[in-house]
């Protein structure tokens, strides 16, 4: 019966406690345990949050809510799966067209001046798509949302027109006039 026992006290779930009460006699340790409580805010979610593929995020909903942040890590993912495409079929069908060399110095600095528009186009992608990552992260730290210098929240219109947004649209004026008088020293 002791050998039973003690095989289901070990068996027992990881959300339990033990406490252990020993007691001076000459008979063997007595291990009793009491069950912990959980409260109900350290509960796990039931499961991850739904949404139907038309649902629009609504001002009288709580800002920033499981239903939000679902909504925006989908649009996110979307986004970077087409740019990712985007971009490899840019650089693959920009690979094609090198072996084709002209004759004529106008073809080759037309072709040229194209190539190099198109990189920058892909530069400032592969940029976009760490913004995205960026934003991703922030989804998981409970930061999307918010401004990164103020605090406050950006607001749902921004985030829909520019879901990678980092500040209200006072501080990304602030961010761009600082950037302007520094460029200009």
């Amino acid at each position: 019966m002791n050998i039973l026992r003690r095989y289901q006290i070990t068996a027992m779930p990881k959300t339990t406690k033990v406490k252990k009460k020993i007691t001076k006699s000459k008979s063997k340790k007595i291990v009793k345990q009491k069950p912990k409580k959980i409260s109900k805010s350290k509960q796990a979610p039931k499961g991850p949050i739904k949404i139907s593929t038309t649902y629009v995020p609504k001002e009288t909903e709580k800002y920033m809510c499981e239903k939000h942040k679902v909504y925006f890590r989908i649009k996110l993912q979307d986004w970077k799966k087409e740019l990712i495409k985007a971009n490899n079929e840019a650089l693959y069908n920009g690979s094609m067209d090198d072996n084709v060399i002209s004759a004529d110095i106008v073809d080759q600095a037309s072709s040229y001046t194209d190539k190099n528009v198109e990189m920058k186009a892909i530069n400032r992608q592969i940029k976009l798509i760490s913004e995205i990552d960026k934003a991703l992260i922030r989804i998981k730290d409970d930061t999307y949302g918010y401004c990164l210098d103020t605090a406050e929240p950006i607001g749902l219109k921004r985030l829909m027109a520019r879901p990678v947004a980092k500040y209200t649209i006072a501080a990304q004026e602030n961010h761009e006039k600082n950037e302007k008088v520094h460029a200009d020293d």
